[in-house]
């Protein structure tokens, strides 16, 4: 990639380059608006492991039939919207009631409008309950609608032994309760349930104190924080770490949690395309450039927002060329290996372990401890002095219940059998057998003629269904052959992108994914779902285009 500034930037990590003094309160801070050479001795090290995702766009009458779809939705949601306000048709959504019809509307009528008439059509798709573990295998409590979904009512039927393709269990350790759990049951019978106190007050626990320790040798690293909740691990600490007067440069797909967390700090945010080095880069050549507008003061702190791995596309973050751009320009980076942690990299240790990075390149490490390890809640790690004084200015820490003792346990647990501290190597098989899982679940897909998305490394797997009227038939069949899947649509994609999202598991046998793989054949036939003509992509601009413009 070419460098305006002169030289080049490298395809990997950088040698030699020194370490910022404290976390994301170095003396470096106010200096974003000056850029230094980013390779010294005038060597640059190339990361040499190719990066293969996939992104197939779909054949023109496929997009066409879909935006037809949802052309032919709307035009009936507005027809019963009429009907309804006649008295045609009776109304089950929120109201106003009339004597607030005067009032500023506390129900968004217009904006409801897709909820409304679309997604209600195929609410039985979501919020289905499962009344067992989620493990390979989970019970179904069935329900069925008298309302065209606006309500459920459960038949008192189970259906048993629900092949699970939707939860992240990726290593498989959200189970039955067996003797490996008993640590857990001693400390529930010790501690209790909950702390009924914030991390300030008395909610510091020695059981939080051993996990966090545990956390930061598990990633090599200083110092970890541990917080009772995922989200607000995200939400809660980025507006501790930025504010008025810094930069925060998005990619284009991260979380919400992340988006949220962004807009409460009150920092400026620019969006740059997913995984996009050009779009980055130029970012940040204008932020160093032009600083702040109208003022044109270098900003305070310009801080990069990605993901290890990325929840709806299954890609990874192009962590080497990233790290390279933060160093020339001076930024801090903050990634959330909420997907990735546990999930990626030969033990399971991150992005930073798949790509054979330093973790001290990464200036602030964020995940969760919702989907690799099974249980709840989530971790900052990096310098000391960026978690001590997360310690004190976390707006988690200070407002939000301290983690409760078994889920600390649990996670505990989960850590030591990844790191072979329980005299065993079930956890690294554990890993092994995902990334078996995920190769073989993937490559069967592509051969089957499905797109599907991302990383070939990712046990996030979308597998795309475009028209809406099939991503509602896709799961009901699905769940008829007993096989639990997960589908999206808009607004949580882009709306002609629905899709049906696979999560790989380490608990999965050969036999469960051939089970679905065939169902899924038939499912590819019945639907017509098989739209892969093995082409390039047109999602490769977000890698390879050279010029382009943003909007602020």
């Amino acid at each position: 990639m070419a460098n305006p500034g002169g030289g080049t930037v490298c395809n990997g990590k950088l040698h030699n380059h020194k370490k910022q003094s404290n976390g994301l309160q170095s003396r470096n801070c106010t200096k974003n608006g000056i850029v230094k050479e980013a390779q010294q001795n005038g060597r640059t090290h190339f990361y040499d492991k190719l990066i293969v995702e996939s992104f197939e766009e779909a054949p023109l009458h496929v997009m066409v039939f879909t935006y037809m779809g949802y052309g032919i939705g709307t035009l009936f949601g507005y027809l019963r919207d009429f009907m309804r306000n006649w008295g045609i048709e009776k109304c089950n959504a929120a109201v106003e009631r009339k004597e607030q019809r005067d009032f500023v509307p506390l129900y968004q009528d217009f904006e409801n409008f897709y909820t409304r008439n679309l997604y209600m059509r195929i609410r039985d798709n979501w919020n289905r309950p499962i009344c067992s573990a989620p493990g390979a295998l989970f019970d179904v409590m069935e329900r069925v609608s008298d309302d065209y979904n606006w309500t459920f009512r459960f038949t008192g039927r189970v259906i048993k032994d629900v092949i699970n393709m939707g939860s992240y269990n990726f290593l498989g350790l959200a189970a039955k309760y067996d003797e490996s759990m008993r640590t857990i049951k001693d400390v529930l019978e010790v501690y209790g349930t909950g702390v009924a106190s914030t991390r300030h007050e008395m909610g510091t626990l020695d059981k939080h104190k051993e996990l966090e320790d545990l956390v930061a040798k598990f990633l090599n690293v200083e110092a970890a924080m541990v917080f009772g909740m995922g989200f607000a691990t995200n939400s809660m600490n980025i507006p501790a770490l930025v504010g008025k007067g810094c930069l925060i440069l998005s990619d284009e797909l991260n979380h919400t949690s992340l988006v949220l967390g962004a807009r409460l700090s009150g920092a400026t945010i620019r969006i740059f395309k997913h995984n996009n080095t050009q779009s980055l880069e130029k970012l940040l050549r204008d932020a160093v450039i032009y600083g702040q507008p109208r003022t044109r003061r270098a900003w305070k702190k310009i801080l990069i927002l990605v993901e290890g791995v990325y929840s709806m596309e299954g890609s990874i973050v192009h962590l080497p060329q990233i790290i390279a751009l933060k160093k020339k320009y001076k930024a801090y980076l903050y990634i959330d290996e909420a997907h990735s942690i546990g999930a990626v990299g030969p033990t399971g240790r991150g992005v930073t372990e798949f790509f054979g990075l330093d973790p001290h390149e990464v200036d602030v490490l964020m995940g969760t401890f919702t989907k690799s390890f099974g249980a709840a809640g989530g971790y900052i790690a990096g310098r000391k002095d960026l978690v001590d004084y997360l310690r004190v200015h976390s707006h988690s820490a200070v407002y939000a219940s301290s983690m409760s003792p078994p889920i600390a346990e649990q996670i505990i647990r989960s850590l030591k059998h990844l790191m072979g501290m329980d005299g065993t190597t079930q956890g690294l098989q554990r890993v092994r057998q995902l990334a078996k899982n995920t190769r073989y679940f993937r490559q069967r897909l592509q051969e089957m003629g499905f797109i599907i998305y991302g990383n070939e490394n990712s046990p996030v797997v979308p597998l795309l269904l475009y028209m809406p009227g099939k991503v509602a038939a896709f799961a009901r069949h699905m769940l008829e052959k007993k096989i639990g899947v997960v589908v999206v649509g808009f607004p949580a994609t882009p709306l002609a992108e629905a899709r049906a999202r696979f999560c790989v598991s380490a608990a999965h046998t050969r036999e469960m994914l051939d089970t679905v793989l065939e169902a899924l054949d038939e499912m590819g036939d019945l639907l017509q779902l098989k739209y892969s003509r093995h082409k390039k992509s047109a999602r490769p601009e977000l890698y390879d285009e050279t010029s382009f413009e943003l909007e602020d």
